[in-house]
């Protein structure tokens, strides 16, 4: 039996056929040489010396950004916890665990959906008494906190319900949602759910109607805090403990409920707030006050958990008596239940969730994505890892905070904790730079995780068969584009930050995660090589000059082969991890939008914040959609809708490449001269690109629904292209 308790928690497999793909990458690498060698070899001499040279740029950050992808391949490892065995050796002594859900605007994130996600967390398998749950409202909306309420009144029945019937998943519109039939427990569940629509209704009509029934309002005290209350802008810290064991809080079978706390700090106009990142540092002091769990998770509010034994699975990581000590975090992947069968705006992250993750994994540990994270308190709170560092699990949960709460009552309690959620209380304090999440990125999540490895401390990627949580992805392209816009802007920052992974980082974490970080933080410098060869080789294809080789030229199989080779090997690996060729089509036309679009206006925004034209802005993507966006978009039809700078942007390149393709086109019937021979890879690109925006010509021209391009991104698209066009054929 003695053998038997030093049976790790985890294992960690590497993945087969490393060896294989290395030697097809080093075939790769020699074709990307070889490229490079070509336009070395026959820059012009004098006309268009400078295009050639543009190119040779494209082409060596095309092969470098390409290097840096190999680390991601390079030692993929996979995580398999065994929660059995954690319960053999700690059931008992299981650590305290607090999980923080944050939301900030209740127009864009309905109540109904955060509660739903709240109880999703209240609800797993874990001892309820060791569970506190934190909402974090940055909206400071007395609505949301009227959901919250409802939700604590119906986890009582909620949570019973749960543990009796083994319920997955635990959010309660989400198993709804699941059962297309009665279970046997009809009914229980004909009970239960008729209870969470009568709280639905409840909660949906508060949210359309912008306030709390007059009633509840009077019934309540704890609204009256909203009396004085300015803006979301201008307000105290309000903060309410609602399920407490010192309250005697318990569900409808007798047992104790988790701690439940609603939380909206101080905001005053002339603080600066710090988003997300705020919150949660003002999330990680109160909860060192009420409850101090070792082990935090935080979620967004429209990811609900999807699997009640996620905390176990991830204590194994923590709790492993070999390896544990070492890991500051768990990161499981984001995972969203309004994909599409072929995920037309490529909003899985099909690829980082299940390739380039474990890539970061094999060396060292993943970034920290920002929800479904779970985290050692003590490195969020910026300690150094050390080897002597280790937690006795068995005496870890903390007697003092018990102790000081047995002291004080529950409103001592929450009037002790709203000091710690206050503008000035991080004045003069580590908070920010050297204490929980870092300040002054966008990112706010990467650049924390990032900071914590070169502390020393390593994290882990759990990639379940059964993804731990489940949220929305965006359902309009406009809406894609500008989350995208918003991380590579962030990512962009990191680089030009003092914890940027190129320099900082150096010497404190492993080469190879320093590649890994620095293929995400520099996704913004693609938009300018990426743009050039969208337009360069198009304007010169329809004035008929090459710029590759011709295709009897010894020179086109290097370029052919890096071609053909690449695009396979991301066809088969997009394939292997569950994608469709549909579905890889998609996910190479967002690839161009992105960098074309998203990244350039990063690009772009990071240099005027360099030189003190522009200040960050934090976006919150919506979460819900009108009907017939909706149905547009299960029908995968790509939902334009707007004349955004970024979308025209999109319309004049897909129109000067349908220009440029059709003149050549034309030059080749009508004089007969041998373009494709000579040309063919041109041919071929700007092919590629004019397929690729299908969608946006139906957009411009046949499509009749309010999803459609409007008729002034028409005008000026092609306007734009057309005098491109024609500038150039004038003036080259």
């Amino acid at each position: 039996m003695a053998k038997e308790e030093y049976y790790p928690l985890f294992e960690t497999r590497r993945r087969k056929g490393r060896l294989m793909y290395r030697v097809f990458s080093f075939s790769l690498l020699i074709g990307i040489w070889s490229i490079w060698v070509y336009r070395l070899s026959y820059i012009p001499k004098e006309d268009g010396k400078w295009v050639w040279i543009g190119l040779l740029c494209a082409e060596l950050w095309f092969g470098f950004y390409w290097f840096l992808r190999q680390a991601l391949r390079w030692n993929p490892i996979f995580r398999q916890p065994f929660p059995e065995r954690l319960t053999q050796r700690y059931e008992n002594m299981l650590p305290k665990v607090d999980i923080f859900v944050c939301t900030a605007n209740p127009d864009i994130e309905p109540p109904i959906m955060v509660i739903n996600t709240v109880l999703s967390v209240m609800a797993y398998d874990y001892p309820t008494e060791k569970l506190s749950v934190y909402l974090s409202d940055d909206g400071g909306s007395d609505v949301t906190f009227y959901a919250l309420l409802e939700a604590s009144k119906f986890a009582k029945h909620w949570l019973p319900f749960c543990k009796r019937f083994k319920v997955e998943p635990r959010s309660p519109d989400a198993y709804f949602k699941t059962l297309d039939t009665c279970p046997n427990n009809a009914k229980e569940f004909l009970a239960i759910k008729r209870m969470y629509q009568d709280m639905e209704s409840r909660v949906e009509n508060a949210s359309k109607l912008g306030k709390v029934p007059e009633e509840t309002y009077s019934k309540h005290k704890e609204f009256s805090e909203w009396g004085s209350y300015s803006s979301k802008r201008d307000h105290d810290t309000i903060l309410h403990i609602l399920l407490h064991r010192k309250d005697n809080a318990r569900d409808e079978d007798g047992f104790v409920m988790p701690t439940l706390v609603y939380l909206a700090r101080e905001k005053r106009p002339q603080f600066q707030h710090n988003f997300k990142a705020g919150a949660m540092n003002s999330l990680i002091r109160v909860s060192s006050m009420i409850s101090n769990g070792k082990i935090i998770l935080n979620v967004d509010c429209d990811m609900y958990s999807n699997n009640s034994q996620s905390i176990r699975d991830a204590l194994c990581f923590f709790m492993d008596e070999e390896k544990g000590h070492e890991i500051a975090f768990v990161q499981a992947p984001q995972g969203f239940e309004n994909i599409t069968k072929n995920d037309i705006y490529g909003g899985s992250f099909r690829i980082p969730h299940e390739v380039d993750l474990h890539g970061f994994d094999g060396f060292g540990g993943p970034m920290y994505i920002g929800t479904g994270c779970f985290h050692r308190r003590d490195a969020l709170c910026g300690r150094k890892y050390s080897d002597q560092y280790k937690i006795d699990w068995k005496n870890a949960n903390d007697e003092n905070i018990d102790h000081m709460i047995k002291e004080v009552s529950l409103q001592e309690l929450e009037e002790k904790s709203k000091t710690l959620a206050s503008c000035t209380y991080e004045e003069n304090t580590s908070w920010g730079k050297e204490m929980g999440l870092l300040y002054g990125c966008v990112v706010e999540d990467v650049i924390t995780g990032l900071y914590i490895l070169c502390k020393g401390w390593k994290s882990v990627y759990y990639n379940p068969t059964r993804r731990p949580f489940l949220g929305l992805t965006p359902t309009t392209l406009p809406e894609s584009l500008v989350q995208h816009k918003r991380w590579s802007e962030g990512q962009f920052q990191i680089v030009l930050s003092k914890f940027s992974p190129i320099w900082y980082a150096s010497g404190l974490i492993n080469p190879g995660l320093q590649m890994s970080y620095c293929y995400y933080n520099l996704w913004a410098l693609n938009s300018i090589p990426t743009l050039y060869y969208s337009i360069i080789p198009s304007l010169y294809l329809l004035k008929g000059i090459p710029l590759f080789p011709q295709i009897s030229s010894p020179w086109f199989i290097p370029f052919a082969y890096v071609i053909v080779g690449d695009s396979t090997y991301c066809l088969l690996e997009f394939l292997r991890v569950g994608g469709t060729i549909k579905g890889w089509w998609n996910e190479l036309r967002m690839w161009v939008y992105k960098r074309t679009s998203s990244y350039l206006f990063a690009f772009v925004d990071n240099m005027l914040k360099v030189f003190g034209f522009s200040n960050s802005n934090f976006i919150i993507s919506t979460k819900v959609a009108e009907e017939n966006v909706s149905q547009r978009y299960e029908k995968e039809i790509i939902e334009f809708g707007n004349s955004s700078p970024m979308l025209t942007l999109l319309a004049t390149l897909a129109m000067l490449n349908l220009f440029c393709l059709v003149g050549m086109l034309l030059k080749e019937v009508v004089s007969s001269i041998r373009i494709f021979e000579a040309m063919l890879l041109q041919v071929l690109l700007s092919g590629v690109l004019v397929l690729i925006n299908i969608p946006i010509y139906q957009g411009l021209f046949l499509r009749k629904d309010k999803g459609r391009l409007p008729r002034s991104v028409a005008v000026k698209s092609t306007t734009l292209a057309l005098s491109a066009c024609v500038l150039f054929n004038y003036l080259s």
